[in-house]
Order: structure tokens, then C-alpha cells, then sequence
């Protein structure tokens, strides 16, 4: 099967089932590569704990913020460019109005329909090794950085039956001038909080990330997982409160709804199999949950997707 799974921002703008499908379908299917310029894009604060369909190239030329990677916190007040990998876990605070730069999106297939790339990506480690993936930049290496980016751009725009080759031959380039450009900051400190953040996304993602029918989630609830982190649930639920501004509760329904979605979508399981996969051993039950949090059923969910097929 086939699994992609979007962001929390992304699932956020998926509530309102009218505007849903499509946007869904174009986020599931209909691209492998997009690339965009920050200033054309509401940078807002988010935070993306599970894992995602692609890769992300982010250069941030203008305003500041605080860009977290699993335990690492890095405050960005000067250009900077970032190599993300799908599985990170990842958060941005805004301490700044402004915005510039830009930023990549590429699928795994992507990578996998390109070997050139694949090969560029494993030699650099930019992605994989997390003592690389964060590069300060100076002013003196924004032209041809920006350069790069801004042939993308256009390049994204076209319909030239080669783009996708230019693309990546692009991205080569990207990670072949980051790579001579290189100084790898060291990370800001990280509070315990902040620990106890991550670790509690950590077991989520590790938790549903390969649930199916034959291999069901195994701890759904708050209770479980501040036990499984040797912590009191009361201030795992403050910690997320805080900086998050959702509990341990709200996180894990998220996240089972996010990956029930993608299940619907995705395969011709049956809603018996798929709500067993997520914890319920009724069907149902399952699709009450459902329901009670999307405004619709299970199955009118797939065929409302199934109908613009």
C-alpha cells in the first residue's frame, strides 16, 4: 500500500469538506515536485509532527523565527537554508512579520523516477545527517542561491516535457552550492519541555505509523503514552497545552483521523479492518468517531473521494 500522509497544517485546512476533495486529491496524486517564494506565502507559526509524503528545501532570506528538528533548536535571524527530511518532526515560531526566500517540495517517487538525484542526496547527507541539514548563509552566497531558486520557479510554471529533468538537475545544484557554501551552526539548547514535546511526537509517529488490520495501534491514550514516557499525564497534557495549544487526547484523535483518511483514500480495506487498525474493535464505533469529527461517515468520506476520481 501506498501511504502518504499529510502535515498537521495541511490536515487543518482540510476540515470543511466542499473545498476537501480536491485539495486532497491534488495533495495525494497530482504533483511530485512544487516549489514556491515565501513572499507570496502566509508564513505562519506551525507544527509538524508526523511524517509526510516529501522532502523540503527551505532558504529563508528575511525575518527571523525559531525552527525546531526533533530536539535540536536552531534561532534563525540571518539567511539560512534547511534540508527536511519526511520523517523529521519540525515547528516554526514566527518572531518576525517578515518573509523571504523560498522553498522546495519533492515526493519520494520524485527521487526515485530521478537515480541522478537519489545518488546526490545520499553522497551530501543533507537530509539524513542532522548535523547537516541546517546551513547558515551569508550575504555573498544569496545571488546564485536565489538564482537557482528563481529558475525553479519558472521551471515549475512550464509545460516543457523535460521540466522534471530540470528540476532535479536543479536541486543537484542546490545541494552542490549549499554543500560549498556550508557552516553548520550548532544547535540552540533545548528546555525539558521541549523534550518531552518531541518524545511524545516521537511514539505517535512510531505508534501509527504502520498500523494495518494485521498489526493494530497499540496504545491509543493519554494515560499510555505519559506511562510509555515515564511522565505524569497531567503535565504531559500542560507541556502540549502550551506550546501547542492541544492535549495528549487531541493530538492522538489527529492523528488517527489523519491516518484513517489516508487508509479511505488510499486502499480497498473495509471500514471493519480500518477502524480495527486505529483501535475499535466495532465497526460501529468507529464510524461514530469518524463522524462525530468530520461531520461525515466513513464511507460517505471515500465516495465523496471516489466521486471526483
Amino acid at each position: 500500500m501506498k501511504q502518504t500522509t499529510l502535515d498537521a497544517k495541511t490536515i487543518d485546512t482540510l476540515r470543511d469538506l466542499p473545498d476537501m476533495i480536491p485539495v486532497m486529491r491534488d495533495f495525494y496524486e497530482d504533483w511530485t515536485i512544487k516549489v514556491f517564494d515565501r513572499k507570496h506565502h502566509e508564513c505562519r507559526n506551525y507544527l509538524s509532527p508526523n511524517r509526510r509524503d516529501f522532502y523540503k528545501v527551505l532558504m529563508i532570506t528575511e525575518g527571523a523565527g525559531v525552527f525546531t528538528m526533533g530536539l535540536n533548536t536552531y534561532y534563525i535571524e540571518e539567511p539560512t537554508i534547511l534540508f527536511i527530511h519526511p520523517n523529521d518532526i519540525i515547528s516554526w515560531k514566527n518572531l518576525s512579520d517578515k518573509s523571504g526566500g523560498y522553498y522546495v517540495l519533492f515526493k519520494r517517487v520524485f527521487i526515485n523516477d530521478h537515480p541522478q538525484l537519489k545518488t546526490t542526496i545520499d553522497k551530501y547527507g543533507l537530509f539524513n545527517e542532522k548535523e547537516k541539514s541546517v546551513i547558515r548563509l551569508k550575504n555573498s552566497d544569496l545571488p546564485i542561491l536565489n538564482s537557482l531558486f528563481e529558475r525553479m520557479a519558472h521551471e515549475d510554471l512550464s509545460n516543457n516535457q523535460l521540466k522534471d529533468d530540470a528540476l532535479q538537475a536543479y536541486l543537484q545544484l542546490l545541494m552542490v552550492e549549499s554543500m560549498r557554501v556550508a557552516q553548520f551552526p550548532k544547535p540552540d539548547n533545548v528546555s525539558d519541555e521541549y523534550h518531552y514535546i518531541h518524545q511524545f511526537f516521537h511514539l505517535l509517529e512510531k505508534e501509527t505509523s504502520g498500523i494495518n488490520y494485521t498489526s493494530p495501534i497499540k496504545i491509543k491514550t493519554a494515560k499510555e503514552f505519559a506511562a510509555n514516557l515515564s511522565v505524569h499525564p497531567n503535565h504531559l497534557n500542560a507541556v502540549l497545552k502550551k506550546y501547542t495549544g492541544q492535549n495528549v487526547s487531541t493530538h492522538i484523535r489527529n492523528r488517527l483521523l489523519e491516518e484513517t483518511k489516508a487508509l479511505l483514500v488510499q486502499t480497498d480495506w473495509t471500514l471493519q479492518d480500518i477502524g480495527y487498525s486505529i483501535g475499535f474493535a466495532e465497526q460501529p464505533n468507529f464510524s461514530l468517531f469518524f463522524k462525530k469529527n468530520t461531520g461525515i461517515t466513513p464511507a460517505e468520506f471515500r465516495r465523496s473521494y471516489q466521486a471526483t476520481a
